[in-house]
């Protein structure tokens, strides 16, 4: 019996590859830490953060293996420190035990290692499904990757996928110990239910996607990043496991737990909704779905859990919006998913975490543990119910995209309350070309960025011409043509100036790999299309030394790759030399030198002209950001972190050679001590700032003749820029980024401006002036950006009104802070 049941699955397989023929609203004051001005206010201490490090499971399982996948997994010592303990939630060292219990108890689950932290914990994938036979899971994945062709499967036999992620923001406990509750549930019990539930379905759980957060009690991990802002970046360790995870499970309902929003939040979002989105596809199911948690989080019986908010139906337009790509499941909705962001009701961290009694923190742990539960077994049921229709709407939004259609108009009333407010939509291009014009490192490592997010890539075999345009082999095709076509173009569009559409939004509103990564891009919006190439699976590799046998070497500095070059050399004591206009040389004598690192990094060095200045390997004291220094540090740099209490505590300044200043540090609140060995250092170092804790310490340590200006508080986005000559404006990008933004007035004798902000200043993004008037577009229009010169005392300085290093997105910025500290540290 059991050999016929395969063979007639096996003989159902072949037919997959056939194509089908009112409430209360939150203000901007209720937004995350973060999310605003206090940025700028406390700086990242090496105490405190660590550079994240990408590490795989040693016990990571065959994904056809079948299951149950039962994993050894490690356990770790306890620790009474863990901040979930006094809440009589799982601290992180009781996971592993109870996972290995349930493992040997039940069939139904499995436990697989899907990377580690940045601080080195397992990060666990807990799968619960009826078991299945290798075969059985072959043919499972069949069924998924003829879904993502556009092809229908038979709804019977495909196991319905749902992916619930907790923990995300390391105190937001709950999740976690929700997701618990029911595993054990789905993994011992008996009932006739349950087990035909699991024959259906593969529901999986990442148990905490942020244990070190967890632990510690901090929303962020331990590099001092928001995950939940990180997800078409990537840059972090546990993002990039979640993004395997949601690429490779594919689930039709994917459910991110947080915590704390009084009444208990529920999505859909309000608009702005993404503009990628196949919309129609997403919010008939979301809303019911919705609609259904919200009934059971109230049949609770809690009086805190009495009245749910969905913002889609109770807030006003950009309060929760679904605009941006950076979170779970905004991003989840790229790969298929119905997607929700539940925000439980109780508030037990932070200020309440510190000062309620301990019974009051166990009792509203236990009302959100609740809610979790419910809003997961309520998910679970709804997957169920309507399986047939999700498996249909996720092969629809696939298929749509590998057919190039558009999308569809969505008439008012299509599901309650929708209405002009929620209509955004997009036009694809045909193609996306991306060339090595300038800079090869950057354009291999936006593909492979691209590649890695199930984008397909095709690398031209031979010379063609697209649009008139004439192209080498070797350059790049992104199809628009394919299943997640949406995806592709949320990265690689420029984006939308929504800044009159809504008056408020929840986090950033503009992001563009196509303008920020650096790298060469075109676009072939319509017309025919004839190319042939291959699959790529890596970008080919762009290191070379172009240059004459014998002659000195140049680099020009247009990434993070080239500066992380540099710093190699520099590191090994080479004598390079740096020209005006920004040039680092090699001497022709470290030629295999330069070979080495142009192989190891992808940069290429031309033939160097004569002339230049002696440059050393540098040494940053950095007032930071948790990003900023990441940034720094991935491109090689030296850094040493600071903050006004470590000055006052006593600082040694002579091996530090440029000062940069963007957080947590305020000249005036020095002591008389620091502040002499502060000013001694600015007779000889160089100073580069950012923002309004930059600008504020540049005018109280009088520094540039330059008067800082704010933008709106809020403002954000992808902006126009015109560069002029200077450390940074030479050869930087058309575009920069920026988050409350400033500009300089009352420049004096001397000071460069090396970019100035457009006529239209927003590219993509939320640009408004405030209710007086002040601080927007118009007022920016123009203006300087970023500016150079040296001050009375011999410092060389550099002002950012913008945002190079930004939560490390902004990629193709990065060189222009390169040159900053090359520059401020030359004499």
């Amino acid at each position: 019996m059991r050999r016929t049941l395969l063979a007639v699955l096996l003989a159902v397989t072949a037919a997959v590859a056939a194509p089908v023929s009112g409430t209360a609203q939150p203000s901007n004051s209720d937004r995350e830490p973060g999310n605003g001005p206090e940025r700028n206010e406390i700086a990242a201490l090496d105490t405190i953060s660590a550079q994240a490090v990408q590490a795989q499971g040693e016990n990571r399982a065959d994904r056809y293996q079948g299951y149950p996948r039962k994993t050894k997994l490690r356990t770790y010592p306890e620790n009474p420190a863990d901040k979930t303990i006094k809440l009589n939630l799982a601290p992180y060292h009781s996971l592993a035990p109870q996972l290995n219990a349930l493992q040997q108890k039940s069939d139904r689950v499995s436990v697989e290692v899907v990377g580690q932290s940045g601080l080195g914990r397992d990060l666990y994938l807990v799968t619960l499904t009826a078991p299945e036979s290798p075969a059985q899971t072959r043919l499972q994945e069949r069924f998924r990757a003829g879904i993502e062709e556009g092809h229908k499967v038979p709804a019977g036999l495909y196991k319905a996928p749902i992916w619930i992620n907790n923990n995300i923001h390391g105190d937001e406990w709950e999740g976690t110990d929700g997701a618990l509750r029911v595993i054990e549930h789905l993994a011992t019990s008996n009932d006739q239910d349950t087990q035909t539930l699991l024959r259906r379905s593969r529901i999986y759980f990442n148990v905490t996607a942020n244990p070190d957060g967890r632990v510690a009690g901090t929303r962020t991990n331990n590099a001092g990043f928001d995950l939940n802002r990180d997800f078409v970046t990537s840059s972090q360790p546990e993002n990039r496991v979640m993004r395997e995870i949601v690429e490779h499970t594919q689930p039709l309902m994917m459910l991110d737990e947080h915590g704390y929003s009084e009444n208990t939040l529920i999505e859909p979002t309000t608009p702005p909704h993404g503009q990628n989105y196949d919309f129609d596809l997403y919010i008939k199911h979301g809303y019911a779905n919705g609609l259904a948690m919200e009934k059971g989080v109230q049949g609770l019986g809690y009086p805190e859990t009495a009245h749910p908010e969905i913002p889609f139906r109770d807030y006003a337009p950009g309060v929760w919006d679904g605009w941006a790509p950076i979170y779970t499941a905004q991003y989840s909705m790229y790969h298929g998913a119905i997607s929700y962001t539940i925000e439980i009701p109780q508030q037990v961290n932070r200020q309440a975490y510190d000062t309620l009694p301990v019974t009051e923190l166990q009792r509203r742990a236990k009302i959100n543990t609740d809610v979790v539960e419910s809003t997961i077994k309520t998910t679970i049921g709804y997957v169920d119910d309507h399986r047939g229709e999700l498996i249909s709407n996720q092969t629809e939004m696939f298929r749509r995209g590998k057919a190039g259609e558009p999308q569809r108009e969505i008439p008012d009333g299509f599901v309650p309350g929708f209405g002009p407010e929620d209509r955004y939509r997009t036009e694809f291009p045909r193609a996306y070309v991306l060339t090595d014009d300038r800079s090869a490192a950057a354009t291999a490592r936006l593909v492979d960025h691209l590649v890695a997010h199930d984008v397909r890539v095709k690398r031209a075999e031979r010379p063609f011409t697209l649009g008139g345009k004439r192209y080498p082999a070797g350059s790049y095709v992104v199809d628009m043509h394919q299943p997640k076509r949406a995806l592709a173009n949320v990265m690689l569009e420029q984006g939308s100036d929504i800044s009159a559409k809504v008056p408020v939004m929840y986090d950033i509103s503009g992001w563009s790999h196509r303008l920020l990564w650096g790298a060469s891009v075109d676009i072939y919006k319509d017309g025919p299309f004839q190319f042939t190439g291959r699959d790529v699976v890596a970008a080919a590799p762009t290191g070379n030394v172009d240059a004459v046998p014998g002659a000195d070497l140049a680099l020009t500095l247009n990434d993070e790759k080239d500066a992380l070059a540099v710093n190699d050399l520099l590191g090994r004591g080479l004598a390079l030399r740096r020209q005006d206009d920004g040039t680092i040389v090699v001497p022709a004598a470290e030629r295999l030198a330069a070979q080495e690192v142009a192989d190891r990094y992808g940069v290429r060095f031309t033939t160097a002209k004569p002339g230049g200045t002696a440059l050393q390997r540098k040494t940053v004291a950095a007032a930071v950001g948790p990003d900023e220094l990441q940034v720094l540090r991935e491109s090689g740099f030296d850094v040493r972190t600071i903050s006004t209490a470590v000055l006052n505590a006593g600082f040694d300044w002579s091996r530090i050679d440029v000062l940069l200043v963007s957080s947590g540090l305020d000249y005036l609140q020095l002591n008389p001590t620091a502040k002499a060995a502060l000013d001694e250092f600015l007779k000889r170092g160089g100073v580069i700032t950012r923002g309004a804790t930059g600008g504020r310490f540049n005018v109280d340590a009088q520094l540039l003749q330059a008067t800082p200006v704010a933008g709106w508080e809020d403002a954000n986005g992808v902006v126009n820029v015109v560069n002029g000559t200077g450390p940074v404006g030479t050869g930087a990008l058309p575009h920069s980024f920026v988050y409350a933004p400033q500009w300089f007035t009352n420049l004096g004798p001397g000071v460069n401006v090396d970019q100035r902000y457009g006529t239209t200043v927003i590219a993509a993004g939320h640009w408004r002036p405030r209710d007086n008037g002040t601080g927007g577009q118009a007022d920016a229009a123009g203006r300087a950006a970023v500016v150079s010169g040296t001050s009375t005392t011999g410092a060389r300085v550099v002002l950012f009104g913008t945002e190079p290093m930004f939560r490390n997105h902004p990629k193709g910025l990065y060189a222009q802070v390169a040159r900053a500290i090359y520059w401020t540290a030359t004499r």
